[in-house]
């Protein structure tokens, strides 16, 4: 059984992170990415912190010479921005420039575009996930990945594989449930049979 789980957590991670919202590859002329907005979703960070957790790791999937720096802080009235560079046509860029770490304190700012670059922000604050990723896609030019047969094919046996543990994991909770009414019934039964022995 546990070859079956394992089996299905790492075909589940492999389909998911090839496909979905996210799922794009950039034009070449963008040369990195960053994004800012605070730890917590309250005070519109909802929308951005979404967009990390959903789209980002697939857009890194399919982009993965594409530097892209996160920068969260604790400061849940600040920014949340999306920043694109791209190189300028016949632009002598290079991309060997040095690039920050991402920060879980605030202190990896969005940094000043290189010689040769220009920079596009989209303001995430207040904003939903689907909207964010849908300016994303229209300014920075990226291109839908399209699902593969194989991805369809693995899809499908990842939905069965969870339906079948669905009602495997309900079986066992009425097993379980079944065994604790008996255990409880068994008891009550010594209580009252110890109460009537004490009454004689």
């Amino acid at each position: 059984m546990v070859g079956v789980i394992r089996r299905l957590n790492q075909l589940t991670a492999l389909v998911r992170i090839r496909n979905g919202p996210g799922a794009a590859v950039l034009p070449q002329d963008v040369t990195r990415i960053h994004m800012e907005f605070a730890h917590k979703i309250n005070g519109g960070h909802m929308g951005p912190r979404k967009f990390w957790r959903d789209a980002l790791p697939r857009l890194k999937y399919w982009n993965p010479a594409v530097p892209m720096v996160v920068n969260r802080s604790n400061n849940q009235e600040g920014p949340a921005m999306l920043t694109l560079y791209f190189r300028e046509p016949g632009s002598a860029f290079t991309s060997d420039i040095p690039q920050p770490s991402s920060s879980t304190e605030g202190f990896a700012k969005a940094p000043v575009p290189a010689p040769g670059e220009r920079v596009l922000t989209i303001d995430m604050k207040n904003r939903r996930s689907e909207a964010i990723l849908k300016e994303f896609m229209d300014k920075s030019g990226a291109v839908a990945v399209k699902m593969t047969p194989q991805d369809e094919a693995k899809l499908r046996e990842v939905e069965d594989l969870e339906a079948t543990g669905a009602i495997d994991r309900e079986k066992v909770a009425k097993m379980n449930a079944a065994a604790k009414r008996e255990k409880q019934m068994i008891a009550q039964a010594h209580s009252e049979a110890a109460a009537i022995k004490a009454a004689l």
